[in-house]
């Protein structure tokens, strides 16, 4: 099934914002020493989960995007 040119776009800013989102986090909890190890720690791989979890929607709509071109061969 082809995936539009809309869906891969709003798929890809998906994983861009949260790439940033995420990003932002783990740099403030980094910095942050007002809550305990405890509390950073689960939020940091909450943020790595999120991470994957985007990494792995642009790498389907790449795969979606090289599928729909190969078609057009």
């Amino acid at each position: 099934m082809a995936m539009s040119r809309r869906d891969r776009l709003v798929l890809r800013a998906f994983s861009l914002w949260s790439l940033f989102v995420w990003g932002v986090l783990i740099r403030n909890m980094l910095k942050d020493h007002t809550h305990g190890f405890g509390f950073r720690a689960v939020h940091i791989a909450l943020a790595v989960v999120s991470l994957t979890f985007a990494a792995l929607t642009w790498q389907i709509a790449g795969r979606r995007r090289a599928a729909v071109l190969s078609d057009r061969r």
